[in-house]
């Protein structure tokens, strides 16, 4: 049995994509979810990243391992430093939200829009689309907003892409509207947006 579409504000499909899936696309998986929106989140690394005691140690999970494990390991590494430096209060909302980091790449999941917070990840998502097979030819839009991996930049970016969002639910037909859409969102955040087609 399907579930009613209803229950969200628009049938988009939306993921938002960073690195490791831990702090920039779930801040803006939380505020999505919240607002009503179908929304996942992913990374795109091949392990999960997070600062460690020092610039050269960090501390590196595979993907699959849980928040709740990470929150563990960290809490027992130094609870000082890990709450000082906010990831113990990030795991934790990240674990309300979903079991685990999930990886892009291994995702069989189709989306109408996928938001990347990084140049790199964008090209990550764009090389990986290129590289499988499509099977139904439907059309996905690739759409970057560059988005610093620190907690008060990913609150401003869960804003911005919040909106960007809310503009895009709001086209009829959002294939022949997006461009237009894009250049409004962009005049308005001030930040550059890069936008590409590939297909599912």
């Amino acid at each position: 049995m399907t579930m009613p579409s209803e229950k969200y504000i628009t049938n988009l499909k939306l993921a938002v994509i960073c690195s490791s899936n831990m702090n920039r696309s779930m801040e803006a998986h939380a505020f999505l979810a919240k607002k009503g929106f179908y929304v996942k989140s992913f990374g795109t690394g091949d392990k999960v990243k997070l600062p460690g005691s020092a610039a050269d140690k960090p501390n590196v999970y595979d993907f699959g391992v849980s928040y709740d494990e990470i929150y563990s390991d960290l809490l027992a590494k130094d609870k000082t430093l890990y709450t000082q430096n906010g990831l113990l209060h990030t795991l934790d909302r990240n674990r309300r939200i979903k079991l685990k980091p999930e990886r892009f790449q291994e995702s069989s999941d189709k989306f109408d829009v996928l938001i990347t917070c990084e140049e790199r990840v964008y090209d990550q998502v764009l090389e990986y689309m290129d590289s499988k097979e499509a099977v139904d030819n439907s059309i996905v839009h690739v759409i970057n907003i560059d988005i610093q991996d620190n907690l008060e930049e990913a609150t401003i970016g869960a804003f911005l892409i919040s909106d960007l969002c809310s503009m895009l639910s709001q086209s009829e037909d959002l294939d022949n509207d997006i461009e237009e859409v894009l250049h409004n969102f962009e005049e308005k955040c001030q930040r550059p947006i890069l936008h590409s087609i590939v297909f599912n």
